[in-house]
């Protein structure tokens, strides 16, 4: 059946950029490597290696590239009712930005922590960015200099194709609510003081399983969030929806890529947290709201 989202909600495009089609401007780095820590490594699909990753941590720090808009007939910014779903399928995506940047502009100020809107940049490609030129290859990203979260959306087909996630609305949900995560951590000064990249326990696990965790925060809200006027933007998650959102989380595990691209699995390379401790911190967020229930930097079992 899919999420249900309000046909007569408005949607802002404000804060969604549509680069498709636009060139992209971004170029690959030396060797086809991302300047990222705690991937698996070797030449293994790179969108793989730096899945769903915090951003891009000792980026180049390349120019981030004009916001060039698509003007194509499908591009997000014709995306200004629920109802526009009927003819740009993708407006789904605004409808997840809007939601996500809605709760938590809400719930920081309520816990005293003022809230800075992050840009979603939608690409294909290659792009260039604050952290660097990256291509499509990387997969979804945060890039913490330029606080924007950056999508390619062909990428949920590999999600399904490469990884064997299930897919559906809300596994592309959570992916988008887990980047915003990352945002979260980086109003915080999180991400900055992130030092072990690798390893079962690393702040990278740490830093990977809070977002997730983040990412169930708002589902946990998600059918209460409205638009501007007060009319719900999402009106039902079923149990359908929240099992492809945990399919996913554990499709991004280390455990379960390393085991699909190298056949065996090894902890110490670990930057993301298994296919459990993932399900795990997502499904803590999300029965409870609390982002006192996301502390995985003093939990001594991840």
């Amino acid at each position: 059946m899919g999420v249900k989202f309000n046909p007569d909600a408005d949607l802002d495009t404000s804060g969604v950029e549509d680069t498709r089609g636009s060139g992209g401007g971004g170029s690959r780095l030396p060797g086809g490597a991302i300047p990222v820590g705690g991937g698996i490594g070797g030449i293994i699909l790179l969108v793989i290696i730096l899945l769903l990753n915090g951003g891009l941590p000792g980026g180049s720090g390349g120019s981030e590239e004009p916001a060039v808009r698509n003007t194509a007939a499908g591009n997000l910014d014709s995306c200004k009712k629920g109802s526009d779903l009927q003819t740009n399928s993708d407006c789904r995506f605004v409808f997840y930005q809007n939601s996500i940047q809605t709760f938590w502009a809400a719930e920081l100020p309520r816990r005293g922590k003022k809230y800075t809107a992050a840009p979603m940049r939608v690409f294909d490609g290659s792009v260039n960015t604050g952290c660097g030129p990256a291509t499509s290859a990387v997969g979804p990203f945060y890039c913490p200099p330029d606080q924007r979260v950056y999508l390619d959306l062909g990428f949920f087909k590999t999600l399904q194709t490469d990884l064997g996630a299930r897919g559906g609305d809300f596994a592309e949900a959570y992916v988008v609510a887990h980047e915003y995560g990352h945002h979260i951590q980086n109003l915080y000064g999180i991400l900055g003081r992130i030092k072990s990249r690798s390893g079962p326990t690393s702040d990278s696990v740490r830093s990977e399983l809070q977002a997730d965790c983040l990412a169930g925060i708002w589902t946990n809200h998600a059918t209460t969030v409205p638009d501007k006027s007060g009319k719900p933007l999402i009106t039902e998650l079923s149990e359908s929806d929240i099992a492809d959102g945990l399919d996913a989380a554990a499709a991004v595990g280390d455990d379960r890529i390393q085991s699909k691209t190298q056949g065996q699995v090894t902890p110490e390379s670990f930057s993301h947290g298994t296919a459990e401790q993932r399900m795990k911190w997502f499904k803590a967020g999300m029965d409870s709201g609390d982002m006192t229930r996301c502390d995985t930097w003093s939990a001594s079992s991840l």
